[in-house]
């Protein structure tokens, strides 16, 4: 018989990711055949993982559903349309009553129910399997759900509930698990890593998680999303006692000004987040430091908007994120006036992304004639392409190594590169 096609395609942030893998790799075990963002229409079941954080991301996941709406209609294929994640969870009788086309809709944490309509039976099984969607070498690590946070722009807790974090334990094994599958670059994820063990133990664990993290054989640890109050300052002690926690943190700020800090729920002054920033940058020289800002917030003046490009210009991240303002229903500045034209958000936005441009520009040069760990992500064209310690995947700078045929490069070992040339956002060198 035939083994039934799966094609997955997961949308939005990191941690859908995950939850896509994690159905994937039961499935797969269950000896279908798991494929993710196939180009072939030759499949059964299509499982689209939707994101719900802003409008763009809800636009893509929108578009995504449609365009398979329109593949099943223009090939005449049997194949199931089956929606699940943020977007599904927040506005199913929408979806249902709007794109009737889809066969079945599942919210988020639906896993077993994905999984029982997919076989066709009701499973009691807690076990999951998992096939990785990213390069071999490096996989993101969800260690934990939900959000106790209530920041007034961001309908996370809406959609996906109260902060829950995983066992350490439970961690820890699918670590070593994934390092003895090749995994070398584990990545942890949250919606804030640094609240994390808060719920389970009464107290934040994120050192404690990390300490035990660098006894398995993975060789790279990568931490992303932490919140900066409260943040625990005893992991910038241990990105310099243990060498595979990578000098990297990524702490998204969103503004600068007191008035809109409060205003957003943030808990923190500026002065406490430039405190911060310098104590990091004190204890480790080295570290990438990168941060997502908000732009076009309900009532940012002008003058806020300045003091925040300011704080950009003076800071200088090494990574920075921006993004415009949008509404988001049922949270606090979903029911202010969206004040700040679209126009005026557009023009803040990129006057700050060209600033950073400049900014990445003049940290990139002062690494020229610099020797860096690289792992290999990938071939394109005549160049292999690779990461150092500083640098996350798909969101930050690639270090490009021309392939001329002479070197043993493969994809997804570490190499010793020297930088000869760079551009804003990409780095060039040689391997030595």
């Amino acid at each position: 018989m035939q083994r039934q096609k799966i094609n997955f395609i997961s949308l939005g942030c990191s941690k859908n990711t995950v939850d896509s893998e994690n159905i994937a790799g039961t499935l797969s075990k269950d000896g279908f055949q798991v494929e993710f963002d196939s180009k072939d229409n030759d499949f059964d079941f299509v499982l689209i993982n939707t994101c719900g954080f802003i409008d763009k991301a809800k636009e893509e996941s929108i578009n995504t559903i449609l365009d398979c709406v329109r593949l099943k209609q223009q090939t005449n294929k049997s194949f199931h349309i089956i929606v699940f994640g943020c977007l599904a969870q927040r506005y199913k009788e929408d979806l249902e009553k709007e794109i009737p086309e889809i066969d079945k809709i599942f919210g988020i944490m639906q896993e077993k129910d994905i999984l029982a309509y997919i076989r066709k039976q009701t499973t009691t099984s807690e076990t999951f399997a998992r096939q990785l969607s990213t390069p071999k070498h490096y996989a993101y690590v969800k260690i934990s759900e939900g959000c106790d946070r209530h920041c007034s722009f961001c309908a996370i807790p809406l959609i996906r509930g109260k902060h829950v974090s995983r066992p350490m334990e439970e961690i820890v094994q699918e670590v070593q698990q994934l390092a003895e599958q090749g995994v070398k670059e584990a990545i942890l994820i949250a919606q804030d890593t640094s609240y994390y063990g808060l719920d389970l133990y009464k107290e934040r664990k994120l050192p404690q998680l990390l300490k035990q993290l660098c006894q398995t054989d993975i060789q790279w640890i990568r931490l992303q999303y932490s919140y900066p109050n409260q943040f625990p300052e005893e992991v910038l002690d241990l990105m310099l006692e243990q060498t595979k926690i990578c000098h990297y943190l990524d702490m998204p700020l969103q503004h600068i000004n007191n008035r809109i800090l409060d205003s957003m729920n943030r808990n923190i002054t500026d002065d406490e987040i430039k405190q911060l920033i310098n104590k990091i940058r004190a204890k480790v020289p080295d570290i990438a430091l990168r941060t997502t800002l908000i732009v076009g917030y309900p009532s940012e003046k002008k003058t806020e908007y300045e003091e925040l490009k300011s704080f950009v210009e003076h800071t200088k991240f090494d990574r920075m994120g921006a993004f415009t303002y949008s509404k988001e229903e049922g949270t606090k500045a979903g029911m202010m006036r969206d004040s700040v034209p679209q126009k005026e958000k557009q023009r803040r936005l990129d006057e700050l992304v060209f600033m950073q441009q400049d900014i990445s520009l003049q940290l990139n040069k002062n690494k020229i004639g610099k020797t860096f760990q690289t792992i290999i992500d990938r071939k394109e064209g005549d160049y292999f392409i690779g990461r150092t310690q500083y640098d996350s995947p798909e969101v930050d700078n690639e270090v490009l190594i021309l392939d001329n045929g002479k070197q043993n490069i493969e994809i997804g070992n570490f190499y010793n590169v020297k930088i000869t040339s760079v551009e804003e956002f990409d780095l060039y060198g040689e391997v030595v």
